[in-house]
């Protein structure tokens, strides 16, 4: 089996959430020199992606959705490590919950992957995480960037209190706040004074990026 083929495999597999087929093939395509950041930018990120699109098609529902997120995770416990060993500096690091009232984590859990995968720390609060979690979470972490994430419309409301529990806490200009789930809309994000927005786990880590290089420019002209 060549790079391509290893590769091509490798995105099937993930596809249909094959999980021991991706670690054998992960272990192989070490085997055989390729890099962890070759495996993961050229056949699991845009295998998830495509899982992601089949999902919004109605191509794929939450069951296909969880059990791909489920065998890249597992490749990602063996290129974590790799990736660090290698150098390959954190892009940054980004705090996700999902708000207080909401046991939904689907979705979340699929952005945590593809912003580890994208390189960024991700530190997971969970589910039911209260607005005074993600004030001692970014007191002891120092985030680049808080997620909050909701799935019920009932439970959007989180976001605004989880936003004033963070300016009273003096930690507003401190922290990039970005919101997501099923329900939310780029105008609710803008109402409840969040910084970004994304639709979907491969908007959330282009828009993370793009906020965070935005942020870190305009720190850079003010030294």
């Amino acid at each position: 089996m060549n790079r391509e083929e290893l590769l091509q495999q490798m995105y099937d597999s993930t596809l249909v959430g094959n999980g021991p087929e991706v670690l054998a093939l992960t272990n192989a395509g070490l085997s055989m020199g390729l890099s962890p950041e070759e495996m993961l930018f050229e056949a699991l990120i845009p295998s998830l992606e495509e899982v992601g699109a089949r999902f919004e098609r109605g191509d794929f529902f939450v069951p296909e959705m969880l059990i791909a997120g489920k065998a890249m995770s597992g490749a990602l416990e063996i290129l974590r490590p790799l990736l660090a060993e290698t150098g390959v500096e954190s892009v940054g690091t980004f705090v996700m919950g999902t708000v207080k009232g909401d046991v939904h984590d689907i979705g979340k859990n699929l952005v945590n992957i593809m912003l580890e995968g994208a390189g960024f720390h991700v530190i997971d609060l969970g589910v039911q995480v209260a607005p005074e979690r993600f004030v001692e979470a970014i007191e002891e972490h120092r985030p680049d960037i808080v997620g909050f994430s909701a799935f019920l419309t009932t439970t959007m409301p989180m976001f605004k209190a989880n936003m004033n529990a963070i300016e009273k806490a003096g930690l507003r200009d401190s922290v990039i706040v970005m919101v997501g789930g099923a329900p939310v809309t780029q105008e609710y994000a803008d109402v409840v004074g969040a910084d970004g927005y994304a639709a979907d786990a491969s908007a959330a880590v282009k828009r993370a990026k793009e906020l965070l290089a935005r942020r870190r420019a305009a720190a850079g002209s003010k030294v």
